[in-house]
């Protein structure tokens, strides 16, 4: 039952990545945690994220924003080191806790049209963020799509330069989770089988990605912000 259950939980969760550049995290983290314990979900979350960013990168090259892009890795570089002490030294729970409210709270100003201005100094904030919550728990998504969202940003832009950062991001993420927290064969194993389900949802997304007009991707980013909210703070009452 685990196994169908995991086989599940990387099917979607690439399908999301691939037809809108982020997801696999927001998606695939939380539940992962029910699966395997918070260093390895997170690991091959990380593993797995970073082979569908490295297999889409050829065809996003043209829908990247390179210049917001070095504003996120700049400010990534230096969240990250941030998020490796708040992982081994900061209760999950209350961490979950945190960023669900805060999550849940910013979804709703944007379901009612709160609209903000991209700058350089938000580019690098939210770049910051994203790092520190890619090393403590895996899922640098919700800042960047939560930023993206406010600024009205069309979906392949946002798809490409989202992409584009997480395949710096994962590769950062991982050799400084490696390093710090070790890591152990179930999972390298794990994402060793996972693969062939990525692959399936890499041509699933694709296809899908072409068929989503700006509205329906608008509205699908508030359904899966509000899910990721739901779950985590429901999760850290648990």
């Amino acid at each position: 039952m685990e196994i169908v259950l995991f086989g599940l939980i990387i099917l979607v969760a690439s399908i999301l990545q691939t037809s809108t550049g982020f997801g696999f995290s927001i998606l695939a983290t939380p539940f992962l945690l029910l699966l395997f314990e918070p260093a390895e979900a997170i690991q091959i979350n990380l593993v797995l994220s970073l082979v569908i960013s490295s297999a889409l990168l050829s065809k996003i090259k043209k829908d990247i924003e390179r210049t917001i892009l070095k504003r996120f890795i700049i400010g990534g570089m230096v969240g990250l080191p941030g998020g490796i002490i708040v992982f081994m030294f900061t209760e999950t729970t209350k961490l979950k806790l945190g960023i669900s409210v805060l999550l849940l709270a910013l979804t709703v100003l944007l379901m009612l049209q709160f609209r903000i201005k991209q700058t350089q100094k938000r580019d690098l904030v939210i770049g910051g963020i994203s790092g520190s919550l890619t090393t403590s728990i895996g899922m640098p998504g919700p800042p960047i799509l939560l930023y993206f969202s406010g600024t009205d940003t069309p979906k392949e832009r946002l798809r490409g330069t989202t992409l584009a950062f997480y395949l710096f991001i994962y590769f950062v993420s991982l050799v400084i989770q490696v390093g710090f927290a070790g890591t152990n064969a179930t999972v390298w194993v794990s994402s060793a089988m996972a693969l062939p389900l990525v692959i399936i949802g890499l041509i699933l997304g694709q296809r899908i990605f072409h068929k989503i007009n700006q509205k329906m991707f608008t509205v699908f980013t508030y359904i899966i912000l509000l899910f990721t909210g739901i779950y985590l703070l429901v999760e850290s009452w648990i």
